[in-house]
């Protein structure tokens, strides 16, 4: 398998893991605090981090690094998971599908500013016109609207982008699985000083979906997710395998089918089709 496969296939395996993260941050914020929710999943998921780096000995990042690091802390290990799980407080997590589809093109646009990436004029036309198709599909579905959710969403999306390509900048040199550990070890004291001090008076009332959900997002939206995410990103290349994103709303719509016996109407499976050509026009005209 060469080396350009193999990124698109890590980078699916990734994309198929983050598809859940929003409908579980949902159903955690519906009980947890959001701000106790995200330091907790940092906190847990940097605890992990912590010791697969124990174990596996991983060598300390150099001085040049941290910057990057706390670059990938700030986008993707607190701010995404913040500002979601603010926004998910006043729109849907079907609403906010609107807003994942402009991810794979603000992770583009980040690729080329940090780096380094030039795609062909051509991965723009379709990289737009992926991002077009979701917002749309998702802006018909229509669901509750609130101007501070949809901000809130606007600004997770831009520090994720910018979290997915300088962690992935950085993976081609520190390694991917590494990047995002050493980016929790780095945000771990903070995370678990505040988890104490915002932890909630009593768990008693905590239902047993909030504490799956609370596990899913520490364990693979947080930390297993990005090991294939970011070695997905170094294989294939930012721009390219970035466009896999356009794939995750509809990911979400599968398991919605599969698990919860929802209707998948022939819209659903006409833009489906739609983006992946888009994501295959993308691919080609990446690099």
């Amino acid at each position: 398998m060469d080396r350009m496969a193999s990124g698109w296939i890590n980078g699916l395996i990734g994309v198929v893991i983050f598809s859940g993260s929003l409908p579980a941050t949902r159903v955690a914020v519906m009980q947890l605090d959001p701000v106790f929710l995200t330091v907790a999943r940092a906190a847990i998921a940097g605890l992990l981090a912590l010791c697969l780096l124990l174990v596996f000995r991983q060598k300390r990042p150099s001085r040049g690094d941290i910057v990057s690091l706390v670059v990938v802390a700030l986008g993707v290990v607190v701010g995404f998971p913040l500002l979601t799980a603010l926004a998910l407080q006043h729109v849907t997590s079907a609403h906010s599908i609107v807003f994942v589809g402009l991810l794979p093109l603000a992770t583009a646009i980040f690729g080329v500013l940090r780096g380094g990436e030039r795609p062909k004029p051509a991965f723009w036309i379709f990289s737009t016109l992926g991002s077009a198709l979701v917002a749309g599909f998702a802006l018909v579905q229509g669901g509750a609207t609130s101007p501070l959710g949809d901000g809130l969403m606007l600004a997770a999306i831009i520090v994720c982008g910018l979290g997915y390509a300088e962690g992935a900048r950085l993976s081609r040199t520190l390694g991917g699985w590494q990047v995002i550990c050493w980016a929790l070890v780095l945000s771990l004291p903070v995370m678990i000083a505040l988890s104490l001090v915002l932890r909630p008076d009593t768990f008693s009332g905590v239902a047993l979906p909030t504490w799956l959900s609370l596990a899913y997002v520490s364990l693979f939206s947080m930390l297993i997710g990005f090991i294939f995410w970011y070695r997905g990103l170094v294989q294939g290349g930012i721009a390219a395998v970035g466009q896999l994103q356009l794939l995750q709303p509809f990911f979400g719509l599968a398991l919605a089918a599969t698990l919860l016996h929802e209707p998948v109407s022939s819209t659903m499976l006409a833009v489906t089709v739609a983006v992946i050509l888009c994501v295959a026009g993308a691919r080609k005209f990446a690099r």
